[in-house]
């Protein structure tokens, strides 16, 4: 593409992903948040649970200090404490909206634009449509308890359903399910597509991204490995870009690219954000290079696409 990224999107990197070991709210947050707010490649970021309220606090002064974009993505709490917003246990699927609910509060105090939702577990073929629907319900109370703190938008993420995260959703038809359900009363509220999960579900962009299109409103930048069960990074784990037996490298980078802009996805009144999530996984891989290595990837990728 001949135009400048920074015209049709929001550059953003997953904190707790790029710097392993803050996942459990918990660790180096701030001192590693420093490092993304001071490299001005970046125009937005993804950050995620931060227990201590003086860590928040911290971090949130550094985030209104940096003109970044704020994205606080739910899935370091939900995935570390197992909350399951489509259980059909009663029960847990309340302490589950709680413990969403909470996130969003922190998502206020952090100065996040958007929250990042996730399903919980897939019940299996006879039970789908019924989370589906409780899923549904459980996002609606999320984001109405959401509206009484202010102005915020919400996405609900695709991961996959039977490689690592085996969630409910899961399949970009039942994804589109769920916006429909949701969407003539929530206009705030939209589907963020991961590049590294088309693999693993087993679905083409070209035909996914366009099924959801109306919906879409965000973009993962990334990469997985799931053909040799042994390796290092199966799974959804979000290895650099190239590694080794992994499936996305530049080629496929630029094609998501071409995709998402053939879709109309740049085109929306405010420019999405897109946000690469990579982390360092084998022997030897630090940070600081395996960000380089997904710098030189969007801008070649964007450059060729």
């Amino acid at each position: 593409m001949n135009e400048n990224m920074y015209g049709r999107m929001r550059l953003g990197l997953v904190h707790f992903k790029a710097f392993p070991g803050i996942e459990q709210g918990v660790g180096p947050i701030v001192e590693t948040l420093e490092r993304i707010c001071e490299d001005d490649f970046w125009t937005a970021v993804e950050i995620g649970w931060m227990k201590d309220f003086r860590v928040r606090n911290t971090a949130a002064e550094l985030l209104r200090h940096s003109h970044l974009a704020v994205a606080y993505a739910t899935q370091p709490k939900v995935l570390t404490t197992k909350l399951n917003l489509n259980s059909l246990d009663q029960k847990e699927r309340k302490s589950a909206i709680d413990g969403v609910q909470a996130a969003v509060e922190e998502a206020f105090q952090l100065g996040a634009e958007v929250v990042r939702l996730i399903a919980g577990k897939d019940p299996g073929d006879e039970k789908r449509e019924e989370a589906k629907k409780l899923l549904a319900d459980s996002l609606s109370q999320i984001m109405d308890f959401g509206a009484e703190l202010g102005r915020m938008n919400f996405t609900l993420k695709i991961f996959d359903r039977d490689i690592d995260k085996k969630n409910l959703i899961g399949h970009f038809q039942d994804a589109l399910d769920v916006a429909e359900m949701l969407a003539p009363s929530y206009e705030n509220f939209g589907l963020l597509a991961d590049l590294s999960h088309f693999p693993l579900l087993d679905e083409k962009a070209e035909e996914a991204i366009p099924l959801i299109g109306k919906h879409l409103r965000s973009a993962h930048l990334g990469n997985c490995v799931f053909r040799d069960r042994h390796h290092p990074a199966y799974g959804d784990i979000q290895p650099r870009f190239g590694v080794p037996g992994g499936e996305i490298d530049l080629p496929e980078v630029i094609d998501y690219f071409r995709v998402l802009r053939d879709n109309g996805f740049f085109d929306q009144g405010e420019r999405p954000i897109v946000s690469a999530e990579v982390r360092p996984v084998l022997a030897g891989e630090k940070s600081e290079v395996i960000i380089a290595n997904t710098k030189r990837v969007i801008r070649d990728a964007w450059a060729l696409a």
